[in-house]
């Protein structure tokens, strides 16, 4: 396979609509990384952003003389935490390609965040760690990745460290998760030292030299063919090493096979060390060459493919407070078809109401720049004052409703407790936003001073983000008191039934935003009696 050059650049005077639709549908790239907290999956995102060219100065994570934080963690408690807490936007060119990368969070607790981004992409880049190779969360994003049959890459991280040999973590790998790993590029061991890849579809290695500066900088590269000649370069036992293992590798029979890649059926696999630049470069020349475009994506009216002329997206996030003097409200929209023209009229499936379209933005994190135009696989902030909810469909041809937008139950629930009543109305106004955002749903309990708020999360750390944002973007000094529910269900029926209902031991009644009834139940057994004592009672999962 040749090596990848820059995409041909058509003048665009030239192009037809419709050609330059299909130009600008062919050089989109839209992917998400998937890992286990502490893969490097922040470090891979700062340096796929330096070697595009996005950023000229990589930001370590938790590096002790950092003196940047890491261009996607733009929430200031990120970058006190050192830790992805919510999904970015990262929009950068590469060799006439555009790339759209959703970072997204790898702690455990943020997972809805990431089910959704990766609903929002067309493939995932799966961060391993050398040494601990499939950990839990990066087992869980990897199984919704191939539910949708999601094209994944493998990148085999911190070779820069004493690991696993790479031929058994393959195979604890392929074990582990049940889908063949094909490597691309293979790591060069010099003893315990890691030195380059070579490419096995070039048949070139890659050399490179660590710099002073923690990585911030690109690493210095020699490539050369590999052969014989290539022995006095990498040392006679590093050459022999290799040449072993690749006869190995060849040895199995199998060439990599593009329509399984994209069917979601083989990983194509890297080796590199992101914290020292070791193997970035290559990963992402073949990512471009091997990444699909934009595809076509299922809506209940019908199959919409990308080169469609009417415009189709979709809401998959909405963050408040990108820009805190603002008080902003960023609507994030996926581009399924057509071309995102300011002004124009769609159809919101949901509401059956139609929407403006206003300037889209794009992003690089928090830093955004109003752009006259996106294309399918752009994604695009619009300002909404509360209109869009997650999970929206915007057309500009009849109704079109795409589905798949993950939504779940809070496991934790809390009751909030501000103690200067005089802040209430901020705090309704946080409360609002942020379970709009998805960050939190807010349910509310008869007081003697009124509906006191109780919010339920997914993940205990939420909580913590939660009341962190609350002061910082509200100015609301809060605490919580964990309650001991863990399911709640909405109920439909007789009023005095359900009240009855929410007095028995371990339950709870509350009300939702909407003033719908809902009961807390602490626990399966509890939720399982009620099920079958209240047949008059109709109940619903909790959900957005």
């Amino acid at each position: 396979m040749a090596p990848v050059g820059r995409l041909a650049i058509c003048p665009q005077a030239q192009l037809s609509s419709k050609q330059r639709l299909q130009y600008e549908v062919a050089r989109r790239r839209t992917f998400a990384i998937i890992s286990h907290p502490d893969a490097g999956k922040t470090t891979l995102t700062e340096k796929l952003l330096l070697y595009g060219g996005a950023i000229h100065l990589a930001g370590s994570v938790k590096a002790r003389r950092a003196q940047r934080h890491a261009t996607s963690d733009w929430m200031k408690l990120e970058q006190e935490r050192g830790i992805s807490i919510t999904s970015s936007v990262l929009q950068f060119d590469y060799e006439g390609f555009r790339l759209n990368l959703l970072d997204t969070p790898g702690h455990q607790d943020f997972s809805e965040d990431t089910y959704r981004a990766l609903v929002a992409a067309d493939s995932a880049i799966m961060l391993l760690d050398n040494r601990k190779g499939v950990e839990e969360q990066t087992r869980k994003l990897f199984a919704v990745c191939t539910r949708r049959r999601t094209p994944i890459f493998t990148f085999v991280n911190k070779c820069d460290r004493a690991g696993e040999e790479p031929l058994k973590l393959l195979d604890d790998v392929e074990k582990d998760l049940g889908t063949p790993l094909y490597p691309l590029t293979w790591p060069i061991l010099d003893g315990d030292t890691f030195v380059g890849v070579y490419d096995r579809l070039e048949n070139y290695i890659h050399l490179f030299e660590r710099t002073h500066d923690h990585g911030a900088r690109r690493a210095a590269v020699r490539t050369a063919a590999f052969g014989p000649g290539a022995e006095h370069l990498i040392g006679q036992s590093a050459y022999r090493r290799l040449c072993e293992e690749i006869l190995l590798l060849d040895g199995a029979g199998s060439s990599f096979d593009v329509g399984a890649f994209m069917r979601g059926e083989v990983s194509p696999t890297f080796f590199g060390s992101a914290l020292t630049n070791f193997g970035v470069e290559p990963f992402l020349r073949s990512f471009l060459r091997l990444a699909p475009p934009p595809r076509e994506r299922e809506a209940i009216e019908r199959t919409v493919a990308p080169n469609d002329d009417a415009f189709t997206g979709f809401v998959f996030k909405i963050q408040a407070n990108m820009d805190p003097k603002h008080r902003d409200r960023i609507a994030f929209i996926r581009i399924c078809s057509g071309e995102y023209k300011p002004g124009s009229m769609v159809m919101n499936a949901r509401t059956a109401r139609q929407v403006r379209l206003s300037a889209p933005t794009q992003f690089l994190a928090r830093e955004r720049t109003l752009v006259a135009e996106a294309w399918p696989g752009d994604v695009v902030g619009i300002l909404d004052r509360g209109n869009l909810r997650i999970g929206d469909t915007l057309s500009g041809n009849g109704t079109v409703t795409f589905q798949g937008i993950p939504r779940f139950s809070p496991e934790f629930f809390g009751r909030l407790r501000a103690p200067d009543p005089l802040g209430r109305k901020h705090l309704d106004t946080g409360l609002r936003q942020l379970s709009e955002e998805g960050a939190v749903q807010v349910f509310y309990e008869a007081g003697l001073t009124g509906p006191a708020p109780i919010v339920g999360v997914v993940g205990l750390l939420q909580f913590e983000v939660l009341l962190h944002r609350l002061e910082h973007e509200y100015g609301v000094r809060a605490s919580i008191d964990r309650m001991k529910y863990s399911d709640a269900r909405w109920v439909v029926g007789n009023a005095q039934t359900i009240i009855d209902l929410g007095r028995r031991p371990g339950c709870a009644l509350v009300q939702d935003a909407d003033g719908q009834p809902l009961v807390f139940f602490d626990g399966a057994w509890t939720l399982q009696h009620a099920l079958e004592q209240y047949k008059a009672v109709t109940f619903h999962e909790v959900s957005r």
